[in-house]
């Protein structure tokens, strides 16, 4: 695939079947797909069920994956987001329910051992940090709980994060510091990090229109492979493209700040839902619109980025929002 020149393509391998709702989220096991284990995704749906699919290990097309385990009887509304701990042995998922479950894979089972009680009403999303030693939720109540893990799979709130204004739709960890990103109906993307003094979490940062940030909705936000870019993606029809600068000394509480580098605008023209950086440096949205639009950087032009996203490829087959967000790439 190369990607400089745009020469993707991207091609539906298997239809899997078996949920009886729409399916909210994907999430891919982190601890499968290399050195001889079976690639493993668990998806959640409005049926109120998690599926957990994994590759058929004596396949001869890579793609063949069948449903193992259907996750079940716990949640009594709608699954919206599931997550894998770093070590892929716990899976997180947050219902309309105002809980948070956690399974325990083992075996060839999986084992609800935990239930994080505390929001108000529904939880819209979940998140670990890149050690697995902390769980972010997030929900309509406007708050973001961040949660210790304890031994014997125990939970421990340690911190109630209130800031945002509306309800808040995502919440993800920055893939190698203990800094949390949310991003809201408020329009907005905070940004929340410890206080090294006191251990209270504060937001250090707030991203939104008067800082060329979005104008409406903000639904998703991914980061790319070093942790440097980062993209979000809006009610607003537009992707936005932010950078921090980690090679100079750290300022406050190990924290740099975010600057806007560039906004991406036309490509779609209903919500943009969904957003994913690939390890390979694609960016994949997904929109209302029943299309998925892939973009890639051109290298020969950081110093003019409104120029350096160019659009590659487009398809439009009512899988936008799933695919995007991490079912195609990993």
């Amino acid at each position: 695939m190369d990607l400089l020149e745009g020469n993707l393509e991207l091609k539906e391998i298997q239809k899997l079947e078996g949920h009886t709702d729409r399916v909210w989220s994907v999430a891919w096991n982190p601890a499968t797909g290399a050195a001889g284990i079976p690639a493993m995704f668990a998806s959640c749906s409005g049926d109120k069920t998690v599926r957990i699919w994994q590759q058929t290990p004596s396949a001869r097309c890579s793609a063949s994956f069948e449903c193992k385990a259907v996750l079940e009887e716990t949640h009594n509304r709608t699954v919206r987001s599931c997550a894998w701990s770093p070590s892929g042995k716990l899976l997180a998922t947050a219902s309309f329910d105002a809980t948070t479950a956690i399974w325990e894979h083992i075996g060839d089972d999986f084992e609800c051992v935990s239930t994080l009680e505390g929001h108000e009403n529904e939880v819209k999303s979940v998140s670990w940090n890149a050690s697995g030693s902390l769980l972010a939720t997030c929900s309509r109540d406007k708050s973001v709980w961040i949660w210790e893990v304890q031994p014997g799979n125990e939970f421990e709130c340690v911190a109630v994060l209130q800031g945002h204004t509306q309800d808040v739709k995502m919440v993800k960890w920055h893939p190698f510091m203990d800094v949390l990103f949310s991003c809201s109906y408020d329009n907005t993307v905070k940004v929340w990090a410890e206080d090294g003094d006191t251990d209270d979490w504060h937001c250090v940062q707030t991203l939104g229109e008067p800082n060329n940030g979005h104008t409406s909705t903000v639904w998703a936000l991914s980061f790319n492979s070093t942790g440097d870019k980062m993209v979000t993606c809006s009610d607003d029809l537009t992707l936005k493209i932010w950078e921090t600068d980690s090679r100079i000394p750290q300022e406050t509480d190990g924290y740099m700040p975010w600057r806007h580098l560039s906004t991406l605008t036309g490509y779609h023209d209903r919500t943009i839902f969904s957003v994913h950086w690939s390890s390979e440096g694609v960016i994949a949205s997904g929109a209302a619109d029943d299309a998925i639009r892939l973009f890639i950087e051109n290298k020969d032009g950081l110093e003019e980025l409104n120029a350096s996203f160019s659009w590659a490829h487009r398809t439009a087959n009512g899988m936008a929002d799933t695919l995007a967000k991490q079912g195609v790439f990993r």
